[in-house]
């Protein structure tokens, strides 16, 4: 009887300290491993689709809100400016190029709920909880704390809370939806008309950017609803399965919009 014994010297394979890596005998024979380039070709392969999967799908971040952002508008003129607000009262100017905040205000007293630029993108406005729309400047006068710098040009005081907010694409107009959907204009600290269709609570509300005296509403009553601010009147409602959280009109087409809806579609 023949017993064969293989016998290693641990100096070959045991590491000296544990902050080594461990030592892999390799023999470099290629007639041992004939497909070593393809084996390297696939690894490489793997490794780039890898790299991809697991790749940051953004090009950068912007950081300064203390707590989570409730609504965001860009400048419609300016691709480097953009207005955020989030869930502790304060919005931010942000210059995107260099990813900073140009502009911090203590705008309301509970969550900022909505904001949008004007036409010229001279000024912006904002709702929040506290049943306040004010308008401010959005000229950036740097990160100084001073009272004139950071009031409002305008404050204007509902008497319902609001939810959502919406521009009109050319005139001094915007329109506010809570309880009810109210047309505003800039200069007056009382809305030009209220609209209302039975008691739904709205929660979104958007001009139309082509026909431009049209404007539709969600509502938590799984309802979509339509308004002319020509008309005293809302014009039609539409009810859906579930309820539709956001709208977006088309911008090519009048009689376009897009619904993103509670049942996943």
């Amino acid at each position: 009887m023949k017993v064969k014994v293989l016998s290693r010297n641990p100096d070959d394979y045991i590491r000296d300290t544990k902050t080594e890596y461990h030592k892999l005998p390799r023999n470099y024979n290629r007639d041992i491993h004939p497909f070593e380039e393809q084996r390297e070709y696939v690894r490489a392969l793997n490794a780039t689709k890898m790299e991809r999967m697991f790749a940051k799908p953004l090009i950068g971040d912007l950081t300064g809100h203390k707590d989570g952002i409730a609504c965001i508008a860009k400048h419609p003129t300016q691709l480097s400016t953009l207005v955020s607000g989030s869930f502790d009262s304060d919005i931010c100017v942000w210059n995107l190029p260099t990813k900073t905040c140009t502009k911090r205000l203590e705008a309301h007293d509970g969550y900022v709920r909505g904001i949008v630029f004007v036409a010229d993108g001279s000024k912006f406005i904002s709702v929040g909880d506290d049943k306040a729309i004010k308008i401010w400047s959005s000229v950036s006068y740097g990160m100084d704390d001073s009272e004139d710098n950071n009031a409002p040009l305008n404050t204007i005081l509902s008497k319902t809370v609001l939810t959502s907010i919406s521009h009109h694409r050319q005139d001094p107009v915007f329109a506010t939806c809570g309880e009810i959907c109210q047309l505003w204009e800039e200069t007056r600290n009382e809305p030009l008309k209220s609209l209302q269709w039975d008691s739904d609570t709205l929660h979104h509300v958007s001009f139309n950017l082509v026909e431009n005296n049209l404007l539709a509403a969600c509502t938590s009553a799984r309802s979509i609803i339509l308004y002319d601010r020509r008309e005293g009147k809302p014009l039609r409602k539409v009810v859906m399965a579930l309820r539709p959280n956001y709208l977006a009109w088309n911008p090519m087409e009048a009689f376009t919009f897009t619904v993103a809806n509670e049942d996943y579609k």
